[in-house]
């Protein structure tokens, strides 16, 4: 079947950055499904594997999004039969869903929200379950509870940042602070429902005093070493800090004086270990996927590129790269 990876780590700009290749079908193992790949998005650890990751055998296949139909199914799968429309965000130890068919375990993957299209859906995974488990997981809130408190999201119109604003304002009582620094960006986290906007590119300390409310947590979504400083500043003393990027230098001890707590989120990890509570996924998923059909959330998708050619894909790599991305870029099945 056809595949679009890569075999050396290059500038996508070079020829050979990506490359079309034909591969074995998958073989599902005993939990595993085989999905038909109807539409993928692109996220940062697409570009961050690409450029960090040589391919131990010689050729790596990337893309972690991915919505399909269920094609076959392992001798213990539970959860699915074909037919089944679904959706998810793979794992980061397996090959990618740069392809036409894929294998996933079930514990893994959502039912697609049947309101949306595949490209619509393939946008949520793995944006929503990183934003579902700081909120939820690291942050420790429940459902309903937040009033009073206020959450900062540093980079609230990126993948991450829109859906976290969007079940922040849907599932708890927290009072949403987005930060955005463009005329588009700004009116994009005004639509997905944030209480108030700030600049990242000015005195977050100082926007945050004339907001006139200390957030007790913060979800430092890029450029978070830049941020520290002004992070232990400006939040309540025992707040709650949660990372999704990995800064060569973080002097953490600097976190102590305010008693704060510091949560690194890595949606990966439940599968990479196989956690006793992979299933977790799944059901945050099938809830994320039930709140779009009641629609009290919407998919991030912003630009549909289209089929998934090795062209596409390449432009994909570039916006992402560029760091102008807002929201979710997608792609259709492979041609």
């Amino acid at each position: 079947m056809k595949a679009i990876g890569y075999t050396k780590s290059l500038p996508i700009e070079q020829p050979g950055s990506l490359e079309v290749t034909d591969i074995p079908d998958p073989v599902p193992g005993p939990r595993d499904i085989v999905v038909s790949v109807e539409a993928i998005s692109l996220n940062p650890v697409d570009v961050k594997v690409r450029m960090r990751a040589e391919p131990e055998a010689g050729h790596k296949v990337l893309g972690f999004d991915a919505a399909g139909t269920v094609q076959s199914v392992g001798e213990a799968v539970q959860y699915y039969k074909p037919g089944d429309q679904v959706f998810y965000a793979g794992d980061v130890t397996r090959s990618g869903t740069n392809v036409e068919r894929h294998a996933v375990d079930e514990r893994l993957v959502g039912k697609k929200p049947a309101s949306l299209g595949m490209p619509e859906s393939a946008a949520l995974p793995l944006t929503s379950i990183t934003a579902w488990e700081m909120l939820f997981d690291c942050f420790k809130l429940q459902e309903g509870g937040g009033e009073g408190d206020a959450i900062l999201i540093i980079g609230g119109a990126g993948g991450v940042g829109s859906i976290m604003i969007q079940l922040a304002k849907q599932l708890t009582k927290l009072r949403v602070i987005a930060t955005a620094s463009r005329p588009d960006t700004i009116e994009w986290c005004k639509s997905m429902g944030a209480d108030d906007i700030i600049n990242h590119r000015e005195s977050l300390v100082d926007q945050i005093s004339e907001l006139g409310m200390q957030p007790r947590y913060v979800a430092a979504l890029t450029a978070s070493d830049e941020h520290f400083d002004s992070i232990i500043e400006l939040i309540q003393p025992r707040g709650e800090i949660g990372m999704i990027d990995d800064p060569e230098n973080l002097p953490i001890a600097k976190i102590k004086p305010k008693a704060l707590s510091f949560h690194w989120e890595f949606m990966f990890a439940r599968s990479m270990f196989q956690a006793d509570d992979m299933d977790a996924q799944r059901d945050l998923l099938n809830r994320v996927s039930q709140l779009v059909d009641d629609g009290k959330i919407k998919t991030t998708a912003t630009r549909n590129l289209g089929k998934m050619t090795l062209d596409m894909l390449k432009e994909a790599h570039k916006l992402q790269e560029s760091g102008t991305v807002i929201g979710k870029t997608v792609l259709e099945g492979i041609t």
